[in-house]
């Protein structure tokens, strides 16, 4: 069952419909999104619904193609590969501006993200693990030192959500995933921060390499199906 925040307008709730639609893998990427299904499925006037689609395709989450009409970003090797270096370089720079913020509150919140994250590694719920990867970005760079740069993260948040799906055909993909956070963890509590920057920096680089490799896999194997 989708959850919403309190305290949100219209556009805001259908927006955030959209978002989780597409990051629980219902809505996958090339799915059309209209105005009028998204308003039967919340019971939402059209107004509200075509503000959000207008709001998610300029974050990235949706694109407008002349004859398909508004539909969920697909996957794209350059595009993956420019959207997770920015990541890289935006995380990093976030820790470096805002390491004063990484008192023990905010390293417990670390902890308990990460204890959550074992659990769904555990279960292989790349749902789950979707949205608490997102929380641990969210808690590297939401600083008071950092606002500027955690809003331009925040819009290739919107992008990197739908690539997320593809890490579905990478082997251990979960675990590689987690492991770099335990690794970036582990250098907040010791006070490196350089260290941290590094290692977050190489962990997205790394995960958009990663996807790649399954997008050229899936290409390859696309086209041999053709030619048959």
């Amino acid at each position: 069952m989708l959850k919403f925040k309190s305290h949100l307008t219209k556009s805001e709730i259908a927006a955030q419909y959209i978002q989780q639609m597409i990051l629980s893998g219902e809505l996958k990427a090339g799915s059309p999104i209209t105005t009028k299904a998204v308003s039967d499925a919340i019971g939402m006037s059209e107004t509200p619904v075509r503000e959000a689609i207008k709001a998610l395709s300029t974050e990235g989450w949706l694109r407008h193609h002349a004859h398909k009409g508004t539909v969920v970003a697909t996957l794209d090797s350059a595009h993956v590969s420019e959207v997770f270096q920015l990541r890289g370089m935006l995380n990093a720079q976030a820790i470096r501006f805002g390491k004063s913020s990484f008192d023990e509150e905010r390293l417990s919140s670390i902890d308990k993200n990460i204890e959550e994250s074992e659990r769904a590694v555990a279960a292989n719920d790349y749902e789950a693990y979707s949205l608490l990867n997102r929380s641990f970005h969210d808690l590297l760079c939401d600083t008071p030192q950092a606002e500027w740069t955690y809003r331009l993260f925040s819009i290739l948040q919107g992008q990197s959500a739908v690539f997320r799906h593809g890490f579905r055909a990478i082997p251990d993909g979960l675990r590689k995933s987690l492991d770099a956070h335990l690794e970036i963890r582990a250098a907040l509590r010791a006070g490196d921060f350089e260290a941290a920057a590094r290692l977050v920096h190489f962990d997205e680089v790394s995960a958009g390499n990663r996807l790649i490799e399954v997008l050229n896999r899936m290409d390859v194997e696309a086209n041999g199906q053709n030619v048959k």
